[in-house]
Order: C-alpha cells, then structure tokens, then sequence
C-alpha cells in the first residue's frame, strides 16, 4: 500500500482521534460507565504450571539432550499462545536444586538425570526466560522452598544426594518424613533460623541473576501430615521455640518468617518482580474458625502450618493463587462457596487473586461426576466472572492441559480465552505508564497480511498491544476497555496482522507496556485503506 498521508491522520485526529481516548487504555477497564464484554477481558492473568520434579511435565524425561530440552519447551509455550495465556509459572527448584548454575545447591536431576552435580553445560534458566519473553509471556520462577527429596529420586538417605549438596555438609538441617509405601522424603527444617537463611540466598540467586517476572511458591512448606507420623522437629522446638505456648503456633511463625523476609529481600533486589505463593485452596474450615471459609476439608493453617489468610492480609505477597481444585457442589470443598470466600479475603488488599484449577481432574475416572463432563471447567472460569476479586486462572498442569480430554480445554479457551488479554496491572508496584508509541508506518502483503511498524521515542516501554478497527475509525473512550479489538502484543517495533483481510480498510492503534504491563495512551490512529 502507499504510506498513509501526514494529512489523512491529521484529519482523524481533528475529527476525534485522540480526543475520545483521552485516558490510558488501561483507565478505560476500571471506568463503569464502559459496558464490556466478560468473554473477552482487557485484563486477566492466564497461565498453565509446567511442573519439572518428576518430570512430570517439562523435560519429559532426565538425561535429554539439550536440544531436545529446548524444543520440549518451545512446545510449550506454543501452547501457551495458542490458548493466549499471557505467563507461564515453570518450576526450576523442585527439590533443593537448581535449573541454573547455582553456587548453593547441585544441578536438579530431573534434568541432568544423574545425582552427581555434573553441570549439563548450558544454563536452562537463561534459555526459559529469553524464550518466554521472546513470546511476550510473564515468567515465574517457581522454587519449592524446602522440599529435598522425592521417594522416587534420591529418596531419605542423605548418602543418596549429590556429593556437593550443602545437606551432606549439614546433615541436621535435614528431616525425613515417611509420604507412602514408595518411601520417604527428605525436608530442611523450618525451624532452623540458618536453615531459613540459606533457602532464601538460593532462590535470591535466581532474582538477582535473571530478568524474571516473579517468584512463585506451591503449598510444600512443612509436609503434608501422614498418619501417625509428626515432624520430627523436638529438638528444633527446644532450642528455638522460646515464647510459643506449642510448637503449632512457633512452625506457622517459622512460615510466616519465610515468606515475610524473603518477599522483603525480593523488593529490595528488584522493586518489579512480584511474589505469589499457591496454597492448598482451605485456609481453615468455618467449624473451626469463623473467619473459615464453609468447607470441611484439610487446613493448611492446621496440617501444614502455613497460615495464608494472614499473609494476604499482611500483604506480605502480591498475589495469592488458592488451588481451588474441587467442582462445583462438591460437599467437602464447594468450589462455588472457595472462590467467594478468597474474595472475601483480598477485597481491601493489594493482593491479586487467581484461581487454580485442576485440569488434572477432568476425565479422571476416580473423580466424581462432574469431572467427566467436558463443560466443568468452563463453568468454574465462567463462576469468576461473578467475582470481580478474581483477576485470572492457572491451570495444573501443562500436561492435562496439552492432553485435552473430553475436549474441555477447547472449550474452555473457546469460551473464555478466545481473545488475548493483557496481565492485570499492580498499582502498588508502579503506576506510572510509558509514553505512547509513533506509529512509523505500514504495509500490506498480497494475501492481506498488514505490518505495522513504529517507534517509542522516550520511556520504559517493555512490550506493546496492537488495537484494530474495522474501517477508517474515530474509537470513543470504552472501545479499549475489553480485549474485542486487541489483535496482537510483541516485545519488538513492529506486528504483522496475519488476520487481516485482504481488501479490508482498518484503522491501527499502538499503545505502550512497561515490564508491569502500565498501559500508555494509544498512538495516532494509521488508517490502512489499501
């Protein structure tokens, strides 16, 4: 096509172009005289966990080649677009080990496959975060705090570790616990205040050193109760129990210590990257406690110690993602009663709320009724939308997710994620958004394809959305409040509209993303009418 005239854009905006948008983008989702669509959210954080202990996900076995590696990843996150998630949360400490070249633990043998340290002569964790980037997704270093050992890895015998692993220096950090039949694992101890010390240098490591996004905990901090069996933890507790009436009350405090210092020490690295932890989805049963939540399952603040409810209030994290991993209706743990009360919990807060969801679930024979029917799903995303708390989804794990079964994850994306969204903003972190981009120019490909080309002249700009509008288009001030017209994001200076219809006339937008997704004003409108 000719390039658009300096007379023909100068019109538009004479005629309303950049008078009806006269607010950021992202103003626009909070304004309430905008009516928007709930299918197609301008905002919403949507993710899948790639889980690596066991090679339950990614790699898909030990020992692979590099190249293999990278393409299993790749894989992934074609996925992710596919679907247009906008992060991916992919565990790179899962057992006191490390996905880079750490100073402090060994290389993880869930990629290595071997239990001797060796490096694998590349650095994985560079690779994720340049890869995920390259695909304009949010990446969240998810490290298991205090987890050493799986039965099925190197099991309960500290002999059984890597020689360079800083248990078989300080064997007393270490407690097994017996999980099943297959065995025991092997935790540090909590209650150890060096213990908590070190954990926090390894996983800082990893913020310090790479350009991630955010730090992402599960719910593994003390073991999950087995019966008959206790943490043995006695003589922690009498030696640094002092002032805690039980030792209850002193292993939450142990917890709460963790995750306070080591969210305070992530800021002070790097004020951006936001910390999230997913914990079990009941806090405490309303039974029990009547700020509880009406359930009458497991508690974590009780069988795990890990009292999240204060840790939103606290706000000690960013954003908090319950794995609210039961259907709709079910007796014990009603998902239509959870995702109430965890809004309940952030509403006041600066904590941002996802829901995890048990794709694990869905065609598994052994699970109740609801989770053979391929709409179960989509009724929980659907169940959000009634909960304005709710800022998105992560979805356990990629696996279930890749496998599709009944084809519930083609419904569910068809039904929820049929349009991108941008990640939800965090004021609290940085509000201020980058200058608005000039849009340099645009051309068009025999099959209709548009490239659209521009510049960003100042700022922090990190990635940038496209917008387009059918014909030449003067958009008011609610047309960028959902995601109907938002057609692409990229980290480079320019985006090729494959979608574009051959003969079609449109009308361009470009707005600027910082690293904390601040959307900036759109750019001049760049009609494209041949």
């Amino acid at each position: 096509m000719r390039r658009t005239s300096a007379a023909l854009i100068a019109a538009l905006v004479l005629a309303g172009g950049l008078i009806a948008p006269a607010a950021p983008a992202s103003a626009a989702t909070t304004t309430p005289t905008c009516t928007t669509n709930p299918a197609t959210p301008k905002r919403q954080f949507r993710a899948m966990w790639i889980a690596s202990v066991t090679n339950i996900d990614w790699p898909s076995a030990p020992g692979q080649s590099e190249e293999k590696i990278k393409a299993e990843y790749r894989a992934w996150l074609d996925l992710a677009q596919r679907l247009n998630h906008n992060a991916v949360i992919v565990q790179v400490r899962p057992t006191a080990d490390a996905f880079w070249p750490s100073p402090y633990e060994p290389w993880s043998e869930w990629l290595t496959g071997a239990r001797d340290g060796a490096s694998p002569g590349w650095d994985p964790l560079a690779f994720l975060v340049a890869e995920s980037h390259a695909r304009n997704l949010e990446f969240h270093a998810w490290f298991n705090p205090y987890r050493i050992s799986m039965p099925q890895g190197a099991g309960p015998d500290i002999d059984k570790l890597a020689p360079n692993h800083p248990v078989r220096q300080h064997p007393e950090w270490a407690v097994p616990y017996p999980v099943n039949a297959a065995g025991s694992r092997l935790y540090y101890d909590p209650g150890i205040p060096e213990v908590r010390q070190f954990v926090q240098r390894a996983m800082l490591d990893a913020v310090v050193k790479y350009d991630i996004d955010g730090v992402h905990f599960d719910d593994y901090f003390y073991p999950y109760p087995a019966a008959g069996q206790d943490f043995a933890d006695d003589a922690t507790f009498a030696q640094h129990g002092a002032g805690f009436a039980n030792k209850a009350d002193w292993r939450r405090h142990n917890i709460d210590l963790l995750v306070r210092e080591f969210g305070a020490k992530v800021k002070a690295a790097k004020p951006w990257v936001k910390f999230g932890i997913s914990p079990f989805g009941i806090w405490r049963n309303k039974a029990t406690d009547p700020l509880g939540s009406d359930t009458n399952g497991l508690q974590s603040y009780d069988a795990i110690y890990a009292d999240t409810r204060k840790w939103v209030k606290e706000e000690w994290i960013d954003y908090i993602l319950p794995q609210v991993y039961w259907n709709i209706g079910l007796a014990v743990a009603d998902y239509a009663k959870l995702v109430p009360w965890w809004s309940e919990v952030v509403a006041g807060t600066r904590v941002h709320l996802y829901i995890g969801q048990a794709d694990y679930k869905i065609g598994d024979p052994a699970q109740p009724a609801p989770w053979q029917d391929p709409a179960e799903m989509s009724r929980h995303l659907t169940f959000n939308r009634d909960h304005p708390e709710v800022d998105g989804n992560v979805h356990f794990s990629a696996v279930q997710v890749r496998a599709n079964k009944l084809g519930a994850t083609d419904l569910y994306a068809a039904e929820h994620y049929s349009r991108l969204s941008l990640v939800p903003e965090m004021p609290h972190l940085d509000r201020k958004p980058p200058l608005f981009p000039l849009v340099t120019g645009a051309s068009r490909a025999t099959d209709g394809a548009v490239t659209l080309r521009w510049k960003q002249p100042l700022g922090k700009a990190t990635s940038y959305a496209v917008y387009r509008f059918d014909g030449l288009t003067l958009p008011g001030r609610c047309d960028l409040a959902d995601a109907a017209h938002l057609v692409g994001t990229t980290r480079g200076t320019s985006y090729v509209d494959t979608s574009a219809v051959r003969g079609a006339r449109y009308t361009y937008f470009v707005t600027a993303l910082d690293r904390l997704w601040n959307e900036s004003l759109p750019s001049l409108p760049w009609p494209v009418l041949r």
